[in-house]
């Protein structure tokens, strides 16, 4: 009876619209081009059923009043299957003509319900091909309010588990609603997302009143469900998000739906897992793993039993390198990070269990990224070592002052020949004991870094007149020098610094030791080494011809022959420069006096 009282009202909705659009034939194709809309409180919505013939011409204009925006929603369509994007489409246009700005397309290769937004007049073009097959295309469309939204209708939810009700459950949820739900866990999760209830409009295409659920942070593709009616369906996500809508007409509300979900970790774990970072470990051990022990995985802790795990399929701890109980142990080529975890087992009386005790040791060394596992048992307890082998994340950049505050965000990076450059490298990482040492700089007309190449820092000494080094500070390395180019060279130079990283406390580190001769050098008190590269440098008045194609070109043969040669060429040249030694030593005397072609020179600053 419900859908005869819905049929009924569409009907005698539908025929007043008809009746305002102007059909007209034209050249064999049909043309309807009217204008829906008003001010009066009955013309706050419309709806179209629109049954499209092959080769139609369609164009119509929607029209609001001041003070409302207009929504339309094409929340069931059905065009030729096998028909293309640029030959049958639906195209909405902001403004009152298809001269305005494009908002969207829809064919029938999209899987995502359109809707589109505006607070001007919406222009709605639909062209079909000439194949002959149904076309179906439901529009509805309804103003409202500038400004105002409902409540509880949408949000944004990032726990790893959580639920949410469509607006007022169980009461009936409000009309002409659009509701947004973005989910977001943690990278490597998927959603599993439960409706516990769901009571909406129960039509067979779901035209009315509907859920929409999308795999991933839009709702412009991705459409895995949309459903309505009376069900209780479940979805997974194939990534760490996953979007839900709640649409709503002008009549017939019920009480909506109430939804729940929870993180699955993506990768397949069958024990334990261990990875390190900059600034964290991040262990993780599998649930049915533990539960085969019949543990109960609330008593399981760290070292400092108030820093929690997050529980899902996987029991997870994510661990600060400076919290939580670890402990680091400083050696002569690398700092290692300890941690434990301990389950204890639920005691079958006040003085015995039958249980064994589990203990997970983590340790994080930070010298390289390769990993490596162990596991081990005892008649009495379970210990499990696991260790991994991490690296500093670290970077370069270039600052407009000695503040360091405002990097340059642009690339290349255009500046002024002489002009005094900052440069900073970052430590990303959580440990405060942690310091940065540049031990060698160096520049170089090539990302490559072949010959030739301009020594600025050498075994943390400077090596130009113009560099300076600051002193240690912390997680940053520090130096300033001014800008120049190589002879013979489009002007591009690149950085390349290799750094040590010591621990502050140890005054006998390398990083303590500042500037030493190689003779000298000690390098046995490091921690870990990385380097770091930036580029490219050119001059300003290069910019204006880095839009000419043949200066792009110029500049990509000149990096590109500057590469290192294969192993093949190499020893080819190596043969031909046997054969011909005599010949260079009396060319190399000849020229001793006349400085090399590659050779760095001080120039003056060009306004």
């Amino acid at each position: 009876m419900e859908a005869v009282r819905r049929l009924v009202f569409l009907a005698l909705l539908i025929v007043p619209c008809l009746a305002e659009l102007n059909w007209t034939k034209s050249e064999g194709k049909s043309s309807c081009q009217a204008s829906l809309g008003g001010s009066s409180q009955s013309d706050t919505h419309r709806a179209l059923n629109l049954q499209l013939n092959p080769s139609e011409d369609c164009t119509w204009t929607l029209e609001r009043p001041e003070n409302k925006n207009i929504r339309i929603i094409f929340s069931h369509f059905q065009l030729d299957p096998d028909g293309r994007c640029e030959s049958e489409y639906i195209k909405v246009f902001d403004g009152n003509s298809t001269k305005g700005s494009l908002l969207g397309q829809v064919c029938s290769k999209h899987d995502y319900i359109p809707v589109f937004e505006s607070s001007n007049s919406l222009t709605v073009q639909i062209i079909t091909d000439s194949v002959g097959v149904q076309r179906t295309v439901f529009i509805f469309y309804y103003l409202f309010p500038s400004g105002t939204s409902i409540p509880n209708c949408g949000d944004y939810l990032d726990s790893l588990e959580g639920s949410f009700t469509s607006p007022n459950y169980p009461n009936p949820h409000p009309e002409l609603a659009y509701c947004i739900w973005h989910i977001q866990v943690e990278k490597g999760y998927k959603i599993k997302l439960n409706f516990r209830d769901i009571f909406l409009e129960v039509d067979e295409h779901c035209r009315f009143d509907f859920i929409a659920v999308y795999d991933g942070p839009s709702t412009t593709t991705g459409l895995i469900g949309q459903v309505c009616g009376h069900v209780r369906p479940t979805f997974e996500s194939s990534s760490d998000s996953l979007t839900v809508v709640l649409s709503t007409d002008y009549a017939n509300s019920y009480r909506g739906f109430s939804a729940s979900y929870t993180s699955i970790y993506a990768e397949n774990i069958n024990t334990t897992s261990l990875t390190c970072s900059s600034d964290k470990m991040r262990a993780i051990i599998s649930k049915s793993y533990l539960e085969s022990f019949t543990y109960n995985v609330n008593n399981i802790q760290l070292n400092n039993p108030t820093c929690r795990p997050k529980i899902s399929n996987v029991v997870e701890f994510s661990i600060p390198l400076d919290g939580c109980g670890t402990i680091k142990k400083v050696e002569d080529h690398s700092v290692t990070y300890t941690n434990i975890i301990t389950l204890t087992p639920s005691p079958t009386s006040q003085v015995i269990t039958r249980q064994k005790h589990l203990q997970i040791i983590l340790k994080c060394e930070m010298e390289s990224d390769s990993t490596v596992e162990m596991m081990y048992m005892t008649e009495d307890d379970i210990i499990q070592n696991q260790s991994a082998l991490g690296k500093y994340n670290t970077s370069m950049a270039l600052f407009e002052s000695s503040s360091f505050e405002q990097p340059f965000l642009e690339s290349p990076y255009y500046v002024d020949l002489n002009q005094t450059l900052f440069v900073q490298v970052s430590l990303h990482t959580s440990d405060p004991d942690l310091v940065v040492f540049l031990d060698t700089c160096s520049a170089s007309p090539t990302p490559a870094f072949t010959s030739p190449t301009y020594e600025l820092i050498k075994s943390g000494c400077n090596q130009d007149e113009t560099c300076k080094m600051y002193p240690l500070s912390g997680h940053y390395g520090r130096f300033q020098f001014n800008a120049f180019k190589f002879l013979r060279s489009l002007g591009s130079v690149y950085l390349q610094c290799k750094i040590l990283i010591c621990d502050h406390s140890d005054p006998q580190s390398r990083c303590n030791q500042g500037c030493v001769s190689r003779r000298k050098r000690d390098i046995s008190s490091y921690k870990w080494k990385t380097d770091s590269v930036i580029g490219p440098i050119r001059l300003k008045r290069d910019r204006s011809a880095s839009g000419n194609p043949g200066f792009q070109d110029q500049i990509h043969r000149e990096e590109t022959q500057n590469q290192p040669f294969d192993s093949l060429h190499l020893f080819s040249f190596m043969v031909l420069a046997l054969n011909v030694v005599i010949l260079v030593v009396i060319i190399a005397r000849h020229f001793v006096n006349q400085g090399t072609d590659y050779r760095y020179q001080k120039l003056q600053n060009i306004n």
